[in-house]
C-alpha cells in the first residue's frame, strides 16, 4: 500500500480541506465543523495512519457522484438520460473504485446547492460542508483529467434543485424510541419485509429504522437501499421526496454523532 502523505499535503497547500480515511471509507479523525488540517497536522496524522486514503471536504465545491456498481441502477445511464453531456465536460473528473465517476464543480456564489442522496437513480449530490468524497490517488481512484473545477452550469443547478427539499425534518424525538420484547436488530430485519407501519407514523418509523442501521455501522449507501425496501413493503408508502428527506436527515445526524457535534 502507498503512503499518500505528500499528496495529502499538496491538496492542503492548494486550499483543500483534507480528511484521512480508512479502508471502510470512514474518517480517522473528527472533522465536522473544524478548520482544515495544516501541513504539519497532516504529517503527524499520516505517521499514525501511514496507509490512510485521502478525502476532501465538500466545502467550496460539490460533486456529482455517479455510482455504477449497484444492480438497481447504473448512474451513468441516469446521467445520459439527461441529454446534457455538455454539463459534465471540461471540469475536474475522476473514476472511482467501482467504475463510477466524480464530477467536481465550484459551488455557486448566489445559490445554494444542497446535498441530495438519490438525486437520480444511482446518482448522488455531495455538497454538505461536513461531507467528503474520497479522491485519487487513493486505491482504486484515478483522475481522468487535471482540469480546474468549472462553475456549475445554471441548467445543472436548476435540475439539481428542482426537487429541492423544503425543510429538514426534526427527528430529535427519535432518540426516545425504544423497542420492547424483541431485540432492536430483529425489529430492523423484520421491517424490511413488514414495512413502516400505518400512515401517521411512517416518517418516525423510517427515521428509527435508518438510525438503527447507521448506529450499527451499516454503510450509509446500503442503509438507504434497505430503507427503500422497507418503504416499498409499506402499504401506504412514503413518497420519494419524503423518503429522501428523512434518510438524509438521519445520515446528517449520524455524521454529527460520530464527530461529537
Amino acid at each position: 500500500m502507498q503512503n499518500l502523505v505528500n499528496y495529502a499535503k499538496s491538496y492542503a497547500e492548494h486550499g483543500f480541506s483534507v480528511i484521512p480515511i480508512g479502508n471502510d471509507k470512514r474518517p480517522l479523525i473528527k472533522f465536522a465543523n473544524k478548520p482544515a488540517l495544516t501541513v504539519d497536522e497532516i504529517e503527524a496524522i499520516w505517521k499514525r495512519y501511514p496507509f490512510a486514503k485521502i478525502a476532501l471536504k465538500t466545502e467550496q465545491f460539490f460533486v456529482v457522484d455517479v455510482d455504477r456498481h449497484h444492480s438497481e441502477a447504473d448512474g451513468l445511464e441516469s446521467i445520459k438520460d439527461l441529454n446534457h453531456d455538455e454539463w459534465f465536460k471540461d471540469t475536474l473528473t475522476e473514476i472511482t473504485a467501482h467504475g463510477g465517476y466524480h464530477f467536481y464543480f465550484r459551488k455557486p456564489k448566489n445559490e445554494e446547492i444542497t446535498q441530495n442522496i438519490g438525486w437520480l437513480p444511482g446518482v448522488d449530490i455531495k455538497a454538505h460542508v461536513n461531507n467528503y468524497v474520497v479522491c485519487a490517488p487513493s486505491a482504486g481512484y484515478k483522475w481522468l483529467n487535471h482540469k480546474p473545477m468549472k462553475d456549475a452550469p445554471e441548467e445543472l443547478i436548476k435540475a439539481i434543485n428542482k426537487n429541492k427539499k423544503q425543510e429538514n425534518l426534526s427527528l430529535d424525538q427519535i432518540d426516545n424510541i425504544r423497542f420492547s420484547g424483541k431485540s432492536q436488530t430483529a425489529i430492523l430485519f423484520e421491517q424490511i419485509v413488514d414495512g413502516l407501519g400505518e400512515t401517521g407514523g411512517r416518517n418516525n418509523a423510517l427515521a428509527a429504522f435508518m438510525g438503527g442501521l447507521l448506529y450499527r455501522n451499516v454503510d450509509p449507501e446500503k442503509a438507504v437501499k434497505l430503507a427503500i425496501l422497507a418503504n416499498d413493503a409499506t402499504e401506504d408508502k412514503l413518497s420519494s421526496d419524503e423518503l429522501i428527506r428523512t434518510v438524509q436527515s438521519m445520515i446528517d445526524k449520524d455524521i454529527r454523532r460520530r464527530e461529537g457535534g
